[in-house]
């Protein structure tokens, strides 16, 4: 029997939300950048890594580990 490690599935989704609120916060500040295409091609990339960090880290915690004997 598996037991799932909740802490490493909470941070995975608190840094998912973060990811995604960084993503849309960074939406309205195009509106002054001088590249805006630049500007999301680079938040789109950090948003991305982050978030597929996140979900490798909460299917990790899902997996969980060995119960001891």
């Amino acid at each position: 029997m598996r037991r799932r490690n909740w802490r490493l599935i909470e941070v995975g989704t608190v840094l998912l939300v973060l990811a995604v609120l960084f993503f849309l916060s960074m939406r309205d500040m195009t509106l002054w950048s001088n590249d805006p295409v630049a500007l999301m091609r680079t938040v789109g990339e950090v948003s991305g890594v982050v978030g597929g960090i996140s979900l490798a880290m909460i299917a990790f915690g899902l997996i969980g580990r060995k119960a001891p004997a």
